[in-house]
């Protein structure tokens, strides 16, 4: 069982429906959502397209997927996914924009720096409560091709892809052929266009859970920040 901390939207968000509508499935709930094929596409074509960023939820990552070390149980989890949310201040990003990034496509942030000053504080406070990576987890991170920093945050966070090297993404397909990638992106910007003008807020983190190896990634636990909650009641 693995466990991810992740930002996502409220349920009833307008972006958190668009992202639904796109994958085919809510992170909050077990059904599925009804996902139309774009012009273009079939059916099991553009399930193709979305199946792995539908099979992890709509998010963005803060700490990636880890085993809880031994002996850890879920409430200690929730308990420090509660501590750090009380830490945290609401803030907002401006606006989005729908990004290529490598082979797949991700909203990002215009503004990233509150973003990645999150994420790294999140990787430092739940280090400790991870399980040592696993030979071939390691191997699945092609260490060979990382950078020398990369490298080391591997080793010492488990992901290479933290703090200097992180970037806030919103992942919306896998990893696409060339060909795909052109068809596809016009479906992109007219599915997001009216949301991407619209400030997002960041005032919680969730709690992901991966139940058995291969199951799709659900909403554990939602975390509202504290900061500005304590500032009122003073």
């Amino acid at each position: 069982m693995r466990h991810a901390l992740y930002f996502t939207p409220e349920p009833d968000d307008a972006l958190t429906r668009a992202a639904q509508s796109w994958l085919g499935r809510s992170a909050f709930a077990v059904e599925t959502v009804a996902s139309p094929a774009p012009a273009g596409f079939t059916t099991d074509e553009f399930r193709r397209v979305t199946g792995e960023p539908r099979r992890y939820g709509f998010h963005a990552t803060l700490v990636a997927p880890f085993r809880p070390r031994e002996g850890l149980s879920r409430e200690a989890l929730t308990d420090a996914a509660d501590s750090f949310a009380q830490r945290c201040a609401p803030f907002t990003i401006p606006a989005l924009a729908i990004t290529r990034i490598g082979g797949f496509f991700a909203l990002t942030p215009t503004e990233s720096d509150r973003v990645a000053a999150l994420a790294s504080a999140a990787v430092d406070h739940f280090n400790d409560l991870r399980a040592p990576l696993a030979a071939a987890d390691i191997e699945r991170r092609r260490p060979d091709r990382l950078s020398e920093r990369q490298r080391a945050y591997l080793d010492r966070y488990g992901y290479p892809y933290v703090k200097e090297e992180f970037r806030f993404h919103m992942t919306l397909t896998g990893s696409l052929e060339p060909e795909v990638a052109t068809r596809i992106e016009p479906a992109l910007q007219n599915h997001f266009a009216p949301l991407l003008a619209r400030p997002v807020r960041v005032g919680s983190v969730a709690l992901f859970v991966e139940p058995e190896p291969g199951a799709d990634f659900t909403v554990l636990s939602t975390h509202r920040f504290g900061i500005a909650e304590a500032r009122k009641s003073a």
